[in-house]
This record gives structure tokens, sequence and C-alpha cells, in this order.
């Protein structure tokens, strides 16, 4: 009997990093049926879109990718072949039916929690039978339905533990598309970390929209990271996307008491003014959450500050604006990302008035970015000189080079055997840019702890 032959699979991923996750578990879903995932959705069998929904602008490009999918599966059916095209993601589940609506090239929508569908749903999409559209929250019969085994390829690794929002921020779509807070049961997370080590992975991110609100069987995340912890081989643990509110007292003591858990935490604060982020429902004040970092630094010294910005929220003003400036440089960022205000049709914030002009929104990206990009620099600019372990993950662009990340998620460049792949190796740090640094390795071996990283 003959094997199935391969069917080519690309997969287009937008936005955060759960959908990169997502992403991976669809081509996991895919994979029995015999596809293959291919770089390029040229000649492609099935074509995937990821979307996200954060952003307007995000929206768009995916309708416009659209149009240009549609070309390349005219041209393979004008040649006798067929090319299935499907959405998927947060604006399959926003506007699945304006989606079908708008390009009539697309086969089927897949909601985020509904892409284990993903087999049954291309089978109903040839025959050109039953329902198209696909989009509901059962996050837990989603996890259920995944295949145990995940295809990785490189040494990191996402994990989804949780997955929705409770929190109603009125700017944000995600209660909306993703639907509330639920979390993952700890042994099943547990369960996929062991086989995600056991394949090489040497690092895990966990995922959730609001990750530090995981209360699976009753756990904490800071419970659950100690277990992970435990793993042999998993030696780095971080974890993406926090909120102020769920950043608990055993969270803040697992930084620092677990080397494994790695000195560089993302905490979206998203202004400085106490007006506007009432107006956003965050429910913190811009003091409490400089009380908070304190705290967490307090804890541990050595941990840098990631955050979220958004400029140009209703209602905004000079006095406003000027207050974020004076939160950043008070805090202290080692990165972050900022962005316009985007009006999301059906969110609080789209109804509010005081809409602030696109103008002064870019004018104001401009300022906080400028100073943003100065404290990355700094931060960088701080490093060099000192010795840090550093978990290299892939071949440079350079011959002879290899590329890797800092207990920062900075990438550090150094010149070394591709052997050194998958192994973490203390490097001295010896220039800084932007987005990156160079170093060179040490001759002894990894320090046991990222506790106390060696200086010069």
């Amino acid at each position: 009997m003959s094997e199935t032959p391969q069917k080519r699979l690309f997969i287009k991923t937008y936005g955060c990093q759960m959908n990169v996750y997502d992403s991976e578990r669809m081509a996991d879903v895919l994979r029995p049926l015999g596809y293959g995932v291919v770089d390029d959705p040229e000649g492609a069998d099935l074509v995937v879109l990821n979307t996200c929904h954060i952003r307007e602008k995000a929206t768009e490009k995916v309708y416009s990718e659209l149009g240009y999918i549609k070309q390349m599966k005219d041209r393979k059916a004008q040649d006798g072949g067929r090319m299935t095209i499907a959405v998927a993601g947060c604006v399959a589940q926003a506007e699945g039916k304006e989606i079908m609506h708008r390009q009539k090239a697309v086969d089927l929508v897949v909601g985020p929690q509904a892409y284990h569908q993903l087999p049954e749903l291309i089978a109903r999409a040839h025959r050109a039978t039953g329902e198209r559209l696909a989009a509901d929250f059962a996050a837990d019969e989603k996890f259920d339905a995944l295949p145990a085994e995940r295809h990785v390829t490189g040494v990191t690794a996402f994990l989804t533990v949780q997955e929705g929002c409770d929190k109603f921020c009125t700017f944000c779509v995600v209660p909306y598309t993703r639907g509330g807070e639920w979390s993952r049961p700890v042994n099943d997370i547990v369960e996929e970390a062991k086989r995600l080590a056991g394949a090489g992975v040497r690092e895990v991110t966990l995922l959730g929209q609001n990750v530090n609100a995981y209360d699976g069987d009753g756990s904490t995340l800071a419970k659950l990271v100690r277990q992970l912890a435990k793993i042999d081989g998993l030696d780095r643990i971080r974890y993406t996307t926090s909120h102020p509110r769920d950043m608990g007292e055993d969270l803040i003591e697992a930084h620092g008491e677990l080397p494994e858990l790695m000195p560089y935490l993302h905490l979206p604060v998203q202004a400085g003014s106490d007006k506007i982020l009432k107006a956003m429902n965050r429910d913190h004040t811009a003091e409490s959450y400089v009380k908070l970092i304190e705290k967490i630094r307090a804890a541990r010294p050595d941990i840098a500050m990631s955050g979220d910005f958004i400029v140009g929220f209703p209602g905004e003003r000079d006095g406003d604006f000027d207050k974020t400036l004076e939160l950043v440089r008070e805090v202290g960022f080692a990165s972050a990302f900022s962005f316009k205000y985007s009006r999301r049709p059906g969110t609080p914030a789209s109804a509010m008035p005081g809409q602030v002009d696109e103008a002064v929104k870019a004018e104001r990206l401009e300022r906080l970015n400028q100073l943003l990009d100065e404290q990355q620099r700094a931060f960088n600019a701080s490093q060099v000189g000192k010795v840090m372990p550093v978990l290299f993950e892939k071949a440079g662009r350079h011959p002879g080079q290899v590329v890797g990340r800092s207990p920062y998620l900075q990438a550090v460049h150094a010149e070394g055997p591709e052997s050194l792949i998958g192994t973490i190796v203390p490097v001295r740090i010896e220039s800084a840019a932007k987005m990156s640094l160079g170093g060179v390795l040490e001759t002894y071996p990894a320090p046991p702890s990222l506790l106390n990283l060696e200086t010069a």
C-alpha cells in the first residue's frame, strides 16, 4: 500500500506568541492527514492565515493578503489543481461571516478555539457541504482534541497554559474573540513540557492572554512554574503576557527563588495617567504599578522590565501623555512595545468622546519611542563587560557564527561551532546595539545560577 502523498501546507501567522503556538498546533493536527509545512504559499494545497484582531491595520492586511492568495488559487485551478484557503484566529472569530462575504475565495473560517476541527472542516469544504464557519469558546474541547505529540524543531518552544480574558479593557477585543479566562489542567501542561524537554527543548515560554491569572486545578502560575522547574533538561522558563492586578506575592517570590525563571518580565502598564487608566478599565493606577515594580525588583534585583503602551487613547490630553513619559523615566524599561490607539468596532472605547487626531497620535508615539529606544540602548550597553549565560539557538548569518538568547531575551552573536546549539554557555559581552549583543565565549563552565551574573 503506497504512502499518502505529501500535501503542502502554508501557514502565515499574525500577531502574538499565542498565535505562533496555535499555528504550530494546527500543523500538528494536519500532519496525520499528509500535510507538510512549506515556506511559500505558491502551489500550496492548503493556505491558513492565522490572524490577529488587536489593531485595525492588521485586519486590513489579512484582506490584502487574501487577494494575493486568491490569485495563486486561481492559477493552481487553471493547472488542474486545488488550493483550499482557511482564515483562522481572532479575525475569524470576530468577522467570520464578513470574511466569507468579502472574499469568496475563502473556503472556511475557524476561530481560535476551534482549529482542532480543521480536518473535519477541510473535508466538508471539499465536499462543498455543511457549515464552513467554526467559531466557539470551547477551549477545553480544543486541547482535549489536540494530538499529544508536538513537532518541534528548535531548543525553545511556546506552551499555552491559559486563554481568554475577563478584564474587559475598553480598548481590547480579546474577551470577544478568545472568550473568558480558562486555564489548562496542571498535569496536562507538565506532561507537555516533559515531552518538549525530551525533544530537546531547553526553554519554554508559558503563554496566556492573562498568563499570571492562571488557576488550573486551583493552582497558581507560581506553583505551576515551580513544578516545571523540576523537569530534567528544562533550564529556562518565561511567561507572557501578564496583568499587574494578577501579579501575586507567590509569583514575585518565585522570581527571587527560582534560577530557571528568567529575570525578564513583560508587564504592560499602557499609560501613566490615572484618568486614562480608569477610562481603559485597567484596574490599577500609575502609583500602584510603580510600587509593584519596586516590590518585584526587591525580590529579584537583576530583573529587567518590558511593557506595553498605548498613546492617543480617547480623552488623552498633553498632560496625560506627559505622565506616561514620567512613568517610563521612573520605571526604566529594557524593552517595550508602543502603539497608537486603534479604534476597534464593538469595544467601549470606540464610542468614547474625545477621539484623538491621528497626527497627534503619531507625534506622541514618536516622542515615546525615542525615550523607550534610549532606555533599551542604555540597558543593552550596560551589559558590555558582563559574562552572561547564553542559550544558543541557531547558526548565525556569517560562517562560524552562532546566535542565542541572554536571560533578558536579547539576541547574542558569537563565534563558535554549530555544536553549541542547544547548550547554555557563558559569553563575555563586548558590544551592544539596540536589538542585539555581541560577545566571545568564555572557557569556564556555565554558571549554575542566573541570579549572580559575573561582571568583568
